[in-house]
């Protein structure tokens, strides 16, 4: 690529010119601000030493040098310290002819490699998925596709949390106050039946609490000698010993779960190639631990806990075993985590999971090593921010959670009005008016999550996230149809074009763009981050509108112009569609 020549040219010039041995992977190339002339900068302060002359001087030394021995490079210019260089019309134009054709243009080809593992999703069976859990699976299923565009090969897989406190409880509220409900008879899809039960546990478990600190009983002591508490404690162990009568109950449930999570899934476009479950997982946890404690590197209490003991490493203990013998959350992804590697001997194990998990994967990794697995470190924490909505934080147990469902239901709706109002589909046939919203509603819902950077929290307004003319999905997509239907109108065959003409400076500036989409991909991989390419198919389809608007196409009278800019145009589209892509996007080929 023309980056790499760039500056392999800087580094021999420096090494002519001054003495200085360097290589190309020394010279840091960055894109011109768009205040300046030029395409590619670089700071040649580094290089003053060995030049012994001013910046000024240097950079233009620098510059004549690449000038005179890069064809590419048609001029340069220098402020203060920072050398601009003006790439050659030429250049762009071949650049197009070469590669306006490649539908993977800007992907690596894929190569036997190790496996990079990617967990996103882990939900918990004892409700339906919410908003969070959209950030999370879209952010995942994004980073994987933009690994796979970088050549890698990844796997992609699910921890269901299946087992635990938590799933006990939904499942004794329905035991008491379900009455026989099924997903058939109420209605209701099964994670949100099994969301129902979680919730009511939670009103009764509050009401006996507030029961029992009005005649006196302090707070904490209340919430540990609730009955309900304590019947939900004894399935869990029930649960482990295998009762017959409660791993029926937990079969069925679950059972109602997978398919509402199934269901969620489709629509959203997300899929794995693997699911653990920790009802399968949690066993190796324990074995783990119990070797750990015979071998000394963890500590068995006298109320029969263990526990790894982490303030060595500037932490606490962390517990691993309760005194029962029942499992925590810790036991079972250090299980995981084992059957995994042993599994794939993955080169990476990236898990996507939430800034309020920081602390917990820095234990796993701490017990992981101190268990004496040197793969511990390629155990990567993929952190995001919470995902909020202008009403506030959401709370499961308390039943204020946006379901995922609910939300892309409500994203269709708003799609449809939009739509109507627009008269983006006053000449569709229904099924495919219908069609047609449903891409834009989850277009625009995915667009939204995902242009954010992953570290940040952000603020999700469903009704911001679908609009024609914003930094949207919608608007991206709206892009792309325009571009499709202008192609529909020219009616003619697209030919390669003519590298003697002039072009505009607004062509030169879609071309770059162009241009820069595989390093985008490229550094959107190394950093995880779907934002990243997101803003980019912004700023395309922003550029390219300004083109369309001000520069003339089909009426073009000049043939070999008015087919450079359907070239450059189909180009565009193209990318247009690849970078959505990356993000599980569709894009309508009419709006």
């Amino acid at each position: 690529m023309l980056e790499s020549k760039l500056c392999q040219s800087v580094a021999t010039a420096v090494n002519t010119l001054y003495g200085l041995q360097l290589s190309s992977k020394d010279i840091s190339l960055q894109k011109t601000r768009k205040e300046f002339e030029g395409e590619f900068t670089i700071a040649v302060f580094p290089f003053v030493r060995a030049s012994k002359k001013s910046p000024e001087a240097t950079a233009t030394e620098i510059g004549q040098y690449v000038k005179d021995n890069l064809t590419e490079v048609e001029d340069f210019n220098v402020i203060k310290g920072f050398l601009n260089f003006q790439i050659a019309k030429a250049y762009w134009l071949t650049f197009l002819n070469s590669h306006q054709n490649e539908t993977d243009f800007g992907f690596v080809k894929a190569a036997e490699s190790e496996v990079i593992m990617i967990e996103y999703s882990s939900p918990n069976t004892n409700k339906p998925l919410h908003l969070g859990h959209i950030r999370n699976n879209l952010l995942g299923w994004s980073v994987t596709q933009i690994l796979k565009a970088n050549g890698k090969n990844v796997v992609k897989v699910n921890l269901v949390n299946d087992r635990g406190i938590h799933i006990c409880k939904s499942m004794l509220a329905w035991q008491k106050w379900g009455n026989g409900e099924t997903p058939l008879t109420s209605g209701l899809k099964g994670d949100h039946l099994a969301g129902k039960y979680y919730v009511l546990f939670n009103k009764y478990y509050q009401a006996e609490i507030a029961e029992l600190t009005a005649k006196g009983i302090e707070k904490e002591i209340a919430e540990k000698e609730s009955s309900l508490m304590l019947a939900a404690q004894e399935m869990l162990r029930k649960w482990e010993a295998k009762d017959e009568t409660i791993i029926l109950l937990w079969e069925t449930m679950n059972a109602w779960v997978y398919e509402g999570f199934e269901q969620t899934y489709r629509r959203m476009g997300i899929d794995f190639d693997k699911t653990y479950y920790e009802s399968s997982t949690y066993l190796s946890g324990k074995s783990i631990v119990e070797k750990g404690v015979a071998e000394g590197k963890l500590i068995r209490k006298p109320d029969q806990s263990v526990w790894a003991d982490l303030t060595s490493e500037g932490l606490d203990e962390k517990l691993l075993l309760r005194s029962d013998g029942t499992s925590v959350y810790m036991t079972q992804d250090l299980g995981t985590a084992f059957l995994r590697h042993e599994e794939y001997q993955a080169q990476q194990m990236i898990y996507v999971v939430g800034n309020e998990q920081n602390y917990h994967f820095d234990v796993l990794k701490l017990v992981l090593q101190k268990l004496g697995y040197n793969w511990a470190d390629t155990i990567q924490h993929l952190s995001y921010g919470m995902v909020e909505l202008p009403a506030g934080k959401m709370k499961s147990r308390e039943g204020t959670v946006v379901d995922a469902d609910d939300l892309m239901d409500e994203m269709e709706k708003t799609a449809y009005d939009k739509a109507l109002e627009l008269g983006k589909i006053d000449d569709f046939e229904s099924e495919e008016a219908r069609q047609l919203y449903a891409v834009i509603a989850m277009g625009a819902l995915k667009y939204f999550i995902l242009k954010v950077d992953p570290q940040k929290n952000m603020l999700f307004n469903p009704t911001e996230s679908i609009d024609f003319n914003g930094h949207t999905g919608p608007f991206i997509q709206y892009t792309h149809a325009r571009i499709k239907s202008l192609i529909k109108k020219a009616s003619a065959d697209i030919s390669p074009i003519s590298e003697n003409i002039e072009i505009q400076s607004k062509e030169i500036d879609i071309i770059r763009l162009l241009h820069e989409y595989p390093s985008v991909i490229k550094i959107a991989g190394e950093n995880r981050s779907p934002a990243l390419i997101a803003n980019f198919a912004f700023e395309l389809a922003k550029e390219y509108n300004g083109f369309y608007q001000e520069i003339t196409i089909l009426k073009e009278e000049n043939e070999v112009l008015r087919n450079f800019r359907l070239v450059l145009s189909v180009f565009t589209a193209n990318i247009l569609k690849s970078a959505m892509g990356l993000l599980g996007i569709d894009v309508p080929e009419r709006m």
